[in-house]
C-alpha cells in the first residue's frame, strides 16, 4: 500500500480517503466513513484520532456565506506598516472583527488581510483604523473562481 510521508505522519490510501471524505463533509459519521473506506468503525476512529494528534487534522469547521449575514462586500487589503509600527498594526488587525483572515507575507507589504463588510463606508472605516500606522492597497473581490480549499488539492496535483 502506497504511503505518503509527511513531516508529522505517515498517510496511507485509507487515511487519504478518510481525509477526502471529511473534506467534503466534516459531519460524516465514523460508521459511514468506515463503510466508504472498507474498515471497521473503531479502526477509522483510531485513524482519525491519530490524524488529529499528529496535526494533519487541525479542526472541523463550517463555511458561512458572508453575504447571507449582510456582509456583501469582501476585500483584500495589502498592508505596509510605517517603520517601527509593525507590532501596532498587527494588534489593530487582530482587533478588527471585519478582518477574518490575515497573513504576514514577504515582499513590499507585510500583511495581506481579508475583510468582509456591509458597505464601502464600512470598508473605509476599517482602512481608516489602519492608515495612521500603515499604507494600504485595497482590492474589492468581484467573484471567487476558486473557493477556499484544503491542502489536499495541492497533493492531488503532485500525485
Amino acid at each position: 500500500m502506497k504511503r505518503l510521508r509527511t513531516e508529522s505522519a505517515d498517510l496511507d490510501a485509507a487515511d487519504m480517503k478518510i481525509l477526502r471524505l471529511l473534506e467534503k463533509d466534516a459531519r460524516t459519521s465514523t460508521a459511514e466513513l468506515a463503510r466508504s473506506v472498507g474498515l471497521s468503525a473503531p479502526s477509522v476512529a483510531e485513524r482519525i484520532k491519530r490524524l488529529q494528534e499528529s496535526g494533519v487534522i487541525e479542526a472541523y469547521s463550517v463555511r458561512i456565506n458572508p453575504t447571507a449575514l449582510g456582509l456583501p462586500l469582501s476585500a483584500w487589503l495589502r498592508i505596509r506598516p510605517v517603520p517601527g509600527q509593525l507590532a501596532v498594526v498587527a494588534e489593530i488587525i487582530r482587533e478588527l472583527p471585519e478582518i477574518v483572515q490575515c497573513d504576514r507575507v514577504t515582499g513590499e507589504d507585510c500583511f495581506i488581510a481579508l475583510a468582509h463588510v456591509g458597505s464601502v463606508v464600512d470598508l473605509e472605516r476599517v482602512i481608516d483604523r489602519i492608515i495612521p500606522y500603515a499604507m494600504t492597497n485595497t482590492a474589492i473581490i468581484q467573484s471567487s473562481p476558486v473557493v477556499a480549499r484544503s491542502a489536499l488539492a495541492a497533493l492531488r496535483r503532485q500525485a
